[in-house]
């Protein structure tokens, strides 16, 4: 299957979606260009869903950055926290950059299917997010108690209610576990702000692209949908949004 016929596919639903890995050369070339920066003078934290699919479809070129600090729990959700992003934070070269890249994922199978993927080694499909999908399927059928977070399903419990609080949205959308990603996308996002506006940076920029991961098949690979590109100039504290270069 060709790149172009892969990507018809994921453009379905995602129509700025790219291959990650035309992806992440494009923000390498913007952080060199724009930034004069080198990858090995970034940091680069990642709030990813700890699927292993998302490590198996990693791309490589995104090991030129130092790291990657993994923040993600469940479906991407930032569970490291203030003490996690203080932590990478204390790790930037002084005269470098802090890259975090952040939100949930979903499969979409060669089919077109959504919350499905194939696979390595596997003949029949499997979810994608399966934590995502398991929370719709509470939701779905109200086996979701409000503000029931136990210390034995911690991270799935929040992801459950991230979903309850936004019920009807995702219930009354046409494919709710499309806007059950978007609905969590919003939530990994407003905590990513609330922990950069609490933590301190020694470096020159915070470079934040937050999106939407989409994975497929095997053979077809994971592709990147962006939501935000913005670089924050520590030293003068302007922010600004330079999404266009990832058209």
């Amino acid at each position: 299957m060709k790149k172009r016929e892969k990507l018809d596919i994921i453009r379905q639903y995602y129509p700025n979606a790219l291959t990650t890995i035309d992806y992440i050369n494009k923000i390498i070339d913007y952080v060199e260009d724009k930034l004069d920066l080198e990858p090995s003078q970034i940091i680069l934290a990642d709030s990813i869903c700890s699927d292993d699919v998302n490590s198996i479809q990693y791309p490589a070129r995104a090991l030129e950055f130092l790291g990657p600090f993994k923040m993600g729990g469940l479906d991407g959700f930032p569970f490291t926290g203030l003490t996690g992003m203080a932590a990478f934070a204390s790790h930037v070269p002084d005269d470098g950059a802090v890259f975090i890249y952040y939100g949930p994922h979903i499969g979409i199978s060669k089919e077109g299917i959504v919350g499905e993927i194939n696979r390595f080694g596997q003949n029949n499909n499997s979810l994608c997010c399966g934590a995502a999908k398991g929370a719709l399927n509470k939701l779905t059928h109200n086996g979701i108690q409000p503000n029931n977070i136990t210390e034995l399903d911690y991270q799935m419990n929040i992801i459950e209610q991230i979903l309850y609080n936004q019920k009807d949205k995702i219930l009354n959308s046409e494919i709710p576990l499309y806007e059950a990603t978007e609905v969590i996308y919003e939530a990994i996002d407003q905590r990513i702000q609330e922990l950069i506006a609490s933590t301190r940076y020694n470096c020159k920029y915070i470079i934040l692209v937050g999106a939407i991961l989409i994975n497929s098949d095997s053979d077809v690979g994971s592709f990147s949908s962006t939501k935000r590109f913005e670089v924050i100039d520590l030293k003068t504290g302007v922010r600004e949004n330079v999404i266009a270069s990832l058209q």
